[in-house]
Order: structure tokens, then sequence, then C-alpha cells
């Protein structure tokens, strides 16, 4: 930090409160640069951050945090944030395992307030915390930064049309960085916002509407003309204003990237006893000159180099991802039924491709993962082939939607789930541990979880021909060499190393891995192990599993998912007094932290040497309860 002059001073939001003009344009600078500096090393949110800078240290110093509350919507855009409360020193290890999260986390700092992660959430945070603090007779500024592709959230409008109709004063920050909104951006409306923050407005407009409503006989009358004149000239500046119609006093747009003029709004609208909404316009990728020309491809960055920006990197090895994206330009170039819908996830998905080749049958709703659902499940109606594409942490938002629009009417909707299982670098709230659990139970699904390449495209092709809803779920990891296996029935599992009857190693997806490596190193110690990839999880084919289980002394399931309502349970139950020996390795009751996938895997011993070692300790136990049982049986 000796090569930072002013950052290497900051440890606290009160070390920036006396700075100079001059001092904290040094510092905007020495923060971009250590930004890049940390993230080239260790990935994370990188545009969204560079972008923020000059708006994080404003409110930070206009406000008084952590009695002040910054409620930062998703948390993409919190590493300023965090720099300014303390926490430099963890960037070493940004989203690695022991190390920061790259989201606010409650447990990291009593600046944080809210866990964030999924888009759209901080407005009803904030006015929660807001009413919950009045009713204990307490006030202290609650401010939700929300980003404009948060905005394409419901949720974020149930917020707002809710503090407008109780008029309770607290202040949104909308950080525009890409999306535009359909609003004036020139000089007289910026200088319109900025006049009616002033004290002086404040006191006239009170006393005008005083005097007003007490004109004899005709003040409520006159007052309410006013008022739509009022309304009228501002129409005439602002072509169309959603934020004014759910109650919220609008100002902007700002300049978010001029600090004093920050500071000047931010301290004039404390001032103000009414809900506002600040709308600032900042620039994605600020600082770095690749970043702000490819904002969408510096969003979320692996390690890179700063000279040479970050090169695609071309392995030997194909992703699940990059599977699924071949899979459906070949299956969409022979059916033209099929359309694609994602829910701003396109990249992240593997679907650039489908929606450059087919643009009229792509669709990216934006952050609206419940509408996705049900406008999939309109397109079966209406003959399509609809796949929505979106990563399994967010499916979680429309689980209802899944049962009432899809699932009861029996419509053949194909859901893709990428990022299932145990998801690396991003923590909690990121985690694809649910969907077995929330999803296995509707009537009449089919989820199934590919090992390979070839299997991924034999079950979408299989998908294809349902007539109820489907899930393909897979990790964000490498696909399994497909020389493994074969392509059987794809209604059964299959027993890749086969007749050795001393224990069964039960799995799916990329876990199938981990399996034959722990099947190996047993192999080495003179332990026969077979490996059995279930490959469709749902419905299960419980007869096929009951008569593999008879033959094996005993059986562990690794299940990339939560244990609580998973496959590995459903076997136990199934199976009850067919093989007493049933063991599930997965993710227990509990929130899984961030750090790499292998180290996420070691934790929940799911890693080959990890079962390993797992199925040579119960072995023993095994063994001594065959003899007391054969003893027993003797006497």
């Amino acid at each position: 930090m000796s090569d930072y002059q002013i950052l290497s001073q900051i440890e606290s939001p009160k070390d920036i409160k006396n700075l100079s003009q001059k001092e904290l344009s040094k510092l905007t600078e020495e923060i971009r640069q250590f930004l890049i500096e940390n993230i080239s090393k260790t990935g994370g949110h990188f545009a969204s951050n560079l972008g923020i800078v000059e708006l994080t240290l404003a409110l930070h110093r206009v406000f008084d945090s952590p009695n002040d509350k910054f409620i930062f919507d998703v948390g993409h855009q919190c590493y300023t944030h965090k720099i300014l409360t303390g926490r430099k020193h963890l960037f070493e290890k940004n989203r690695q395992f022991g190390g920061m999260s790259g989201f606010t986390r409650r447990y990291e700092s009593p600046h944080d307030f809210v866990d964030a992660g999924h888009a759209s959430t901080s407005i009803s945070s904030a006015l929660g915390i807001l009413l919950g603090e009045e009713l204990q007779g307490n006030f202290n500024y609650i401010i939700p930064i929300i980003g404009d592709a948060s905005l394409t959230g419901g949720m974020a409008y149930e917020a707002m049309n809710h503090l407008g109709h109780l008029k309770k004063k607290m202040i949104i920050v909308l950080n525009d960085n890409n999306m535009s909104i359909d609003g004036s951006v020139g000089a007289m409306s910026s200088s319109l916002s900025k006049l009616t923050t002033t004290r002086g407005y404040q006191r006239f407009r009170r006393f005008a509407d005083f005097v007003m409503l007490h004109i004899p006989f005709i003040g409520k009358q006159f007052y309410s003309m006013i008022m739509r004149w009022k309304k009228s000239v501002k129409t005439f500046f602002y072509k169309s204003n959603i934020f004014t119609d759910l109650g919220l006093k609008y100002i902007g747009p700002i300049d978010g990237h001029n600090l004093k003029e920050l500071e000047t709004i931010f301290t004039r609208v404390k001032l103000l006893n009414e809900p506002v909404l600040i709308h600032i316009i900042t620039k994605k990728g600020k600082g770095y000159e690749l970043a702000e020309k490819f904002p969408d491809k510096y969003h979320g960055v692996s390690t890179f180099d700063p000279e040479l920006g970050v090169k695609g990197v071309k392995t030997s090895t194909k992703t699940f991802t990059q599977a699924f994206s071949d899979t459906i330009i070949k299956y969409g170039e022979m059916n033209d039924k099929i359309v694609a819908i994602t829910a701003a996830m396109m990249t992240g998905t593997g679907l650039t491709q489908f929606f450059n080749k087919y643009p009229k049958r792509s669709f990216d709703v934006g952050i609206t993962e419940e509408h996705a659902v049900t406008m999939a499940a309109g397109m079966a109606i209406a003959g399509m082939k609809p796949v929505v594409a979106i990563y399994s942490t967010f499916i979680q938002r429309s689980v209802d939607q899944i049962i009432h629009d899809v699932a009861i009417p029996g419509l053949p909707v194909i859901f893709v789930l990428d990022r299932a299982g145990i998801v690396p670098a991003d923590g909690e709230a990121h985690q694809g541990l649910f969907d077995i659990s929330l999803l296995k139970s509707i009537p009449g699904i089919t989820i199934m979880a590919p090992a390979t390449a070839s299997e991924l495209d034999i079950m979408f092709e299989y998908a294809l021909t349902l007539k109820n809803l489907s899930v393909i779920r897979y990790p964000k990891d490498f696909v399994i060499d497909d020389s493994f296996t074969e392509i059987e029935e794809l209604n059964k599992g299959i027993l890749i190393t086969k007749n050795k009857y001393q224990f069964l190693i039960i799995t799916y997806g990329e876990l199938v891995n981990e399996a034959k490596i722990a099947s190996e190193i047993l192999e080495s110690k003179g332990i026969s192990c077979d490996v059995y990839s279930l490959r469709i999880l749902s419905p299960l084919a419980d007869k096929d599993i009951q008569k593999l289980l008879k033959s094996y002394r005993m059986v562990v399931v690794l299940e990339d998912a939560i244990v609580k309502g998973g496959i590995g349970e459903e076997i136990q139950s199934t199976s009850r007094g067919i093989n007493p020996n049933i063991y599930i390795l997965g993710v227990n009751s509990s929130f899984l932290t961030h750090g790499s996938r292998m180290d996420l895997k070691k934790i929940c011993k799911l890693d080959g040497e990890s079962v390993a070692e797992f199925i040579i300790e119960k072995s023993d136990e095994v063994r001594h309860n065959e003899v007391v049982e054969r003893i027993k049986n003797k006497w």
C-alpha cells in the first residue's frame, strides 16, 4: 500500500471526511488503480466497481456509516465501499476460500447491512429496516443503491409503490450505468432537479402550499389547479417519470463522476421529508479503457493481465456451458420451433451464439425470472419448444410459476439450469444447491444431470420429446471425457465399473468424475468399488436401483446439492430394508461460503480422495455390523 499516497491512510469512512477536493481526486485514481491491480489477480466483478467510485465516496462523506445504512442491490458494486470500511487488506483473497466475499455480508463488517446477491431486493430490504427502526423510536438514513438492470425486476416496483404510499423519508440512489431510462438528460432538467433540493426552495414550497390552501372559498381548488399546472410543466421536461407516479420525488439525472456535485445533491436531499429517488449516470468500467469499451465483457472477470486485458482463453476441455451452446445450436438448426429464453444471462448460459444466429427466436427478458417462466408457458401453449436457460440459484425465484403455469397445465417447457450444485467464488447467494429439493416433488417433472457432452446432447433431444416439463442441470465445471461410458437407455442409470459387488458409489453429473477417482484409489488398496451414474434424477428408476443395491455391502450416494430432500434421501427411503448401509455425502444443513469448486467439494467430502477415505472408514463399521449380525443369527 506504500504506492498509494492517500489510500494507504484510509482505514474507515471518517478518514475521508476532511480530505480536500484535490486529495479526493487523487484518491479516486488510487482506488481505481487498486481495484485493477487486485481484481486482475483474483477475479471478481470489475466494470461495475470501477464505475461507482465517486458515488461511493460521496455517500460516505455525506452520510455516517454504520449509523446510516447503505443497501447495495445485488452487491456487484460494493468493492469501493469495502475499501473505505477497513477491508483493503482482504482483497488479496477476494472470493477465495477463507477470504473476503465479493458481496456485502453481515458477518464481515458492521458496515454491511444486507447479505446481497440477488437483484431487485434492496428497496424492500431498506424499507423493512426503516420501518423496524422507526417502530423502536430510531431514525437513520437508509440508502438503497440500485442499478438500472435491477429495475427490470418487478420486486423493485412493488417496494417503491409501497414506499410512495407510506411517504416515508428514504433516499434511493439509482446507479444508471447502462440501460437508458426514458427521461430528459439535459441542462434544464439537471438544473431544475438541483433547484428543488435547496433549503430555500423547500421553505418557499411549504409556505406557498400553506398560503394557497388557506385562500378563502377557493383555496383547495386553486391549489389543485396549480399542482396540475406544475405536473404538466414537469412532464414537458421529463418525458416519462414512473417514479413520481409511484409517489417518489425524482431528482436527476446527475453526473455520477462529479464528486462535488454528488456531495451537494446528497447534502440537500437529507433535508427532504419524503421518499426521493436520485438518478445518477455513471460509466461502467471508468478508468480502464477496455472495460469502458466492452463493459459486458468486463462485468465479471477471471484473473487477467492489466496490460493486455481479458483474452479469450481456449482450452482443450469443454465446459458444460459450452456443451449446451453447441447442443442448442445443433437442434435449433433442425427444429425452428425451438426458442431460447433467458433472464439477463445470455452470455453466462451459453446462448450468445444462438441469439446471434436466431435473433427472432431469442428472448432476453432482463432480471425477470418469474416472467421468463410464464412467458415460456405461453409460448408452449402456442406450439413452440421453449428452452429457459437460467442459473440454478435464480430459478428459485420462479418456483410458483413453474408449478402453476407450467406443471399444472402439463406444458413441455425445457429448463436448463447452469451453475447447479456447488458454485465457485460467489458464495452463499449464488450456490445452486436447492433446485433438486425444490423441484423433484412436482408431478410430471423430469430432472436430468449429464456427466458428458454426449449425455447433455441426448438429454436435450429426449427433453424435446416429452409432453411435460423437464430440467437439465449441470455445474460451472468441465464435462467428463465421453470415453468413460456408452450411451445406453436414457431412462436408466449406467454402471460404469461392473460386477465387483463390494462397495458402490451412486452419483450424477460432474461428481461421476470424483466417484471414478475414489474407485481408483480404493482399487489400489485392494477394495473393489463400482460407480453408478444416475443420469435421470427424477423420476428415479426405483426398481432398477433396488435391484442393484442388493448386490453391494455398502452404498455411498454423492449429492451435488443440499442433502435434505435430495436424491440420496429418496434412495434411502425407497430402499429401506434392502440395504442397511446407505450413506450420503453432500451439502448438509448449512450455506456454503465462497471458494473454488474444488475447495468447496473438499469441505463437503465430495472430492475423490475424501470419498475414498470415507468408504475405508465406514467399511470397518460395516464389517463389524456384519459380524454382529451373523452372531445374532447364529444364536
